[in-house]
Order: structure tokens, then C-alpha cells, then sequence
């Protein structure tokens, strides 16, 4: 589509946006000092990587009660109160004395993400235009990503203070966030609406959504991802960095950075490619790549070696993550579908979940090369599905139009 024809964005997609980025930026600096600073406590990898799955265990218990409190409060005031109470249990988890204290307050952190996450994918899908699915979900991305590409370099500045630290900068950025979208939505006609454009007021069932060949593609790809990106990546890199190269949390964060500047460099161009070429081919691609750059992480030689997988694997990502919430859009087509999101979200967080456990006593009793060699698998399982499905695309007058 020429640059002229392309659709304005609305003005709260941008809001959102920076609310993400300002969330992204504090979490990209705390993410390598969450295990490290359980190892602080005495504990096993296993245990250290649990924290991580603490976090995301809440999150998947607590989607259901997310989805009903956006639709009772509104996407805006459940973003608001989701994002308090990850400060407030991240400002605490700072002032943390034990293992216990600590595991119990990212605990409390999950809750308020899955609010966070639930309200905030239900309204960026509301607010897309249904011919720049691809370019809003990248843009929401790039949001996290370059938050995520400057939060690990900050992150070795801010660590230098202290293991501590980091968690009180994140308290901050949470703040902000909070802030940015409760300002900037106030008034907002959009945001508020509590219909589609379309006038269909009944939604989405996840029921419905569940006969859709791609959302269930959809829920084994974003279950992968979640397992690989957001829980091996998060809790077992840093682990990894430390054990066999006999780095701290600053060197960590600078190989998590790696993985977010292969992000950025292919984030924009793969919402273009989503909204022109397709969902399809940015997936098993993206995966495909995903899946070689985590098999062969721990063979790295050194620390530089392994940035720069990690760099490789972040440009795969690039090409997954706004493809798959382009599918979420393509299923819901701008329906309401709190329960649909919920479910992309909790499936999500299920890898996420077991990710790091699975992963982490794989290392305690095999080793690191087997762990990440079945993160690899899974990742080559979800490459292989999108491969025997029509393009998402397709579904605004095939597969979604016999649930409506």
C-alpha cells in the first residue's frame, strides 16, 4: 500500500504506545536482576527461575478476573489499576528480605499485569484500522521493544548501584506509564466505545473462537512463544550467562539487549510485511529462526557469541509478535472478545509458566544444551503447524463469518 493510502492511526494508539514503551524501558532493566537477585538468597537455578514463573503463574490465574473487570471498569481504568499494583509490588519486591517475600510480591506483580496486558491488547485490536493491523501491531511492539532495546543498557548503569535498584527505576517507569494513558485517554471517544464500528454488540465467544483453525494455531504459537521469549529468554539467559561465562547482571543485560536490537531492526518493515505479504509466511519464518538461534545458544564460545545469536533471534521475533496479535485482530474482527483476548493472553502466560520450570530443573539435572534444545522443538512444532493453514487474512469472509 503506497505511503499515502496508508490509515491514520488514532491518536490513542500513540498513547498507548509510549504507556508500553515507558512499561518496557523499566522492565528491560529489572528483567536480568530478577534471578540473579533470587540467587542472592541462597536457592537453586530451579528456584531462581521459578520467580519468573511466579509472575507469569499470576498472570494466567488471574485472566479470568482481568477479562471481567474490563468489561465492568472499562479497558482504561483496569489498564490504570493494573499497572499500580505492578508498581506497588515491584517497590516492595526492592525492600525484599527472603526468598519467600520476594516470590510472594512478583506474585501480587502478576495480577496487576494480566489487568495491564488484557485491557491493553483488547483496546489496541478495538482501536486498529482493519488495513494496518500488521503496522498497529508492530508499533505496539516496537513500543515494548525499544523500551526493551534501552532498558538492559540503563539496566547495567542502574545495577551498578546495587541488585536492588533496578526494581525501585521499574517502580518509576510504572508510574509514568500509568500516568501517560490515564491522561491521554480521559476523554476519549474511542476508548469508551462499548461496540464495534461494525454495530454487532453480541461479541466473540471463546467458543466461537475455538472453531477457528488459526486461533488455535494461534494458542500453540503464542504458548511457544511465550516459553521461549518470555520465559527461557528472561530467566534461563541470565542463568546462563552467569554460570558458564562467569558474568554479572550487567553483562546479562547486554546480551538480553542483543535480542531486543534484532528486534527493533526488523519490527517496523515486519508490520508492513504482515499487511502486505501475510501472517502466514512471517510466522513460520520468524519461528523457523527462533527455533535455530535457541538450539544453538549454548554452544556460544564466549559472551560476544552468544549476543549475537541472541541478536538473530530477536530479528525472528520481530517477524512472530505483531503477526500473531494481526491474527488475534483478524479472529475478533474489531468484536468485542474479552474472553478471546483472555485466552491469547493466558496461553501465553501457560508457556511463560512453564517455560522456566520445565526449562530450569532441565539444566539442574541435564544441562543447558538440552533446555534449550527442546525450547528449540517447540519452537519447530509451531513453524510447522502455520505452514498447513490458510492466512488469517482471509478470515473476514471465510471461517469468522459462520461464528457471527
Amino acid at each position: 500500500m503506497p505511503e499515502t493510502q496508508k490509515p491514520r492511526l488514532p491518536f490513542e494508539v500513540w498513547a498507548l504506545v509510549a504507556g508500553g514503551f515507558s512499561v518496557a524501558l523499566g522492565y528491560g532493566v529489572v528483567a536480568p536482576a530478577i534471578p540473579q537477585f533470587a540467587l542472592e538468597f541462597g536457592v537453586t537455578n530451579f528456584a531462581a527461575s521459578a520467580i519468573v514463573s511466579a509472575f507469569a503463574l499470576m498472570r494466567l490465574v488471574g485472566a479470568p478476573l482481568a477479562g471481567w473487570v474490563t468489561n465492568k471498569l472499562g479497558e482504561r481504568r483496569t489498564y490504570t489499576m493494573g499497572i499500580l499494583i505492578v508498581a506497588a509490588s515491584t517497590g516492595a519486591a526492592a525492600l525484599a528480605q527472603n526468598y519467600v517475600q520476594f516470590l510472594g510480591l512478583r506474585g501480587i506483580g502478576g495480577l496487576g499485569s494480566a489487568m495491564f496486558s488484557i485491557s491493553a491488547t483488547a483496546l489496541i485490536i478495538k482501536l486498529s484500522p482493519p488495513d494496518a493491523r500488521g503496522r498497529v501491531a508492530s508499533l505496539n511492539a516496537a513500543g515494548f521493544l525499544l523500551g526493551g532495546l534501552l532498558g538492559p543498557v540503563f539496566g547495567g548503569l542502574v545495577a551498578s548501584f546495587g541488585i536492588r535498584a533496578p526494581f525501585v527505576f521499574y517502580f518509576f517507569t510504572l508510574l509514568a506509564a500509568a500516568l501517560v494513558v490515564a491522561v491521554a485517554l480521559r476523554k476519549s471517544t474511542l476508548a469508551a466505545r462499548a461496540t464495534p464500528v461494525d454495530g454487532d454488540d453480541t461479541g466473540m465467544r471463546f467458543g466461537d473462537a475455538l472453531r477457528v483453525p488459526q486461533y488455535r494455531s494461534l494458542l500453540l504459537s503464542v504458548f511457544t512463544f511465550g516459553w521461549a521469549s518470555f520465559g527461557v529468554r528472561v530467566s534461563i539467559i541470565p542463568i546462563l550467562v552467569a554460570v558458564a561465562y562467569g558474568g554479572d547482571a550487567a553483562m546479562a543485560a547486554w546480551v538480553l539487549a542483543g535480542y531486543a536490537a534484532g528486534n527493533a531492526l526488523l519490527i517496523f518493515p515486519s508490520g508492513r510485511w504482515n499487511d502486505s505479504i501475510g501472517r502466514k509466511p512471517m510466522l513460520i519464518i520468524g519461528m523457523a529462526v527462533l527455533a535455530v538461534s535457541y538450539f544453538v545458544v549454548p554452544a556460544s564460545p564466549n559472551v560476544w557469541v552468544a549476543l549475537a545469536v541472541m541478536a538473530v533471534a530477536g530479528a525472528g521475533s520481530a517477524l512472530v509478535n505483531p503477526g500473531q496479535q494481526a491474527v488475534l485482530a483478524d479472529v475478533l474482527a474489531q468484536r468485542r472478545g474479552g474472553s478471546v483476548v483472555a485466552g491469547y493472553s493466558m496461553t501465553s502466560d501457560l508457556g511463560g509458566v512453564l517455560g522456566p520450570l520445565i526449562a530450569g530443573a532441565i539444566v539442574d539435572f541435564a544441562g543447558f544444551g538440552w533446555a534449550f534444545g527442546v525450547t528449540a522443538v517447540l519452537l519447530a512444532i509451531a513453524a510447522i503447524v502455520w505452514t498447513i493453514l490458510p492466512d488469517s487474512r482471509s478470515l473476514k469472509t471465510d471461517e469468522t463469518a459462520k461464528v457471527e
